[in-house]
């Protein structure tokens, strides 16, 4: 890629990171394209649709939370990784306002341009929610793809602006429920 194509796509993302933080997942592309100080064919050449935009905003911060994963998993207690995990991928789901439900539908469509990162991050969890089962500190039955729809929905209770102060502690109760010890 160009140095100057490259400069514009970082920008892109940049001020995309800000508008879909503070208007939600659904705000105008062309309102984008326009802080950018580009014009929408600019911001359609680097992302042909709002999902690919999104795919490209989420996945370093998916990446991030793979990878923490994996650091957590090897450093620290099953039940606390499970739980710090948690709380960081909830954090990230809901940073980005609107965006659970794209996951939600992203995790089962394959053809998604989130559908990779989404199904990489959804396995992380489900790595050190196994660990915690293994050790006898986090329930049996649930999975994966449970531990997936509790961050996404709680991701949704902090998008929710009568329930978004209970967040935190709502996440707590949902640990608790969730580990054994």
């Amino acid at each position: 890629m160009r140095a100057d194509a490259r400069k514009n796509r970082d920008r892109l993302l940049a001020v995309a990171g800000t508008v879909i933080t503070e208007q939600g997942a659904e705000a105008s592309l062309r309102d984008i394209a326009r802080k950018a100080d580009m014009g929408l064919a600019t911001l359609l050449r680097h992302f042909p649709t709002r999902e690919a935009l999104l795919d490209a905003l989420l996945r370093t911060s998916f990446d991030e939370l793979t990878a923490k994963a994996g650091e957590l998993g090897s450093s620290s207690s099953p039940d606390v990784a499970l739980t710090t995990w948690l709380r960081d991928c909830a954090a990230i789901a809901h940073k980005y306002r609107g965006v659970t439900e794209l996951m939600a539908a992203a995790i089962e469509e394959p053809e998604s341009a989130l559908h990779a990162s989404c199904v990489t991050m959804r396995a992380a969890g489900a790595g050190l929610l196994a660990r915690a089962q293994a050790a006898g500190t986090a329930r049996t039955d649930i999975d994966g793809t449970d531990l997936f729809a509790l961050v996404a929905a709680l991701a949704w209770l902090g998008d929710q602006p009568s329930l978004a102060p209970r967040a935190d502690h709502l996440l707590d109760v949902v640990a608790s429920a969730i580990l054994t010890s």
